[in-house]
């Protein structure tokens, strides 16, 4: 698989994964993004990051805004995806107000990436 790909098996998909990453996660906002992560429920060593990014219905009534930055925000994970060392299942929320240009939220995706890092580095100290 190549580094930069976004594979069906590094998204969550079913409602015992997202009930679970609901339960156990920690959140945190950055910038635009509100996220909720914890440690990868996938068993091997074939163990990889999984994600699940949502923009809420009530705030951009239009599809084609909600696709949008849904697609922005996959983006900006897909290439930044390499600054976690470790699995991790994570829930990103778009909670802006406005469409924001695609520079911004890639900012706020490298800021919510640290701060996952981070989390996990409390952890283990």
């Amino acid at each position: 698989m190549k580094a930069f790909a976004l594979p069906k098996s590094e998204r969550i998909s079913g409602r015992q994964a997202l009930l679970d990453l609901l339960e156990k996660g920690k959140g945190g906002t950055a910038g635009c993004l509100r996220f909720k992560a914890a440690p990868s429920c996938v068993d091997g060593d074939s163990a990889v990051s999984r994600i699940m990014v949502s923009v809420p219905k009530k705030q951009f009534k239009r599809a084609v805004k909600r696709n949008l930055l849904k697609r922005r925000m996959r983006e900006a994970y897909r290439l930044q995806k390499s600054m976690l060392p470790f699995p991790v299942d994570i829930l990103f929320v778009y909670i802006g107000r406005e469409v924001l240009p695609y520079e911004t939220i890639y900012n706020d995706m490298s800021e919510a990436l640290e701060r996952i890092a981070a989390m996990r580095d409390e952890q283990n100290a």
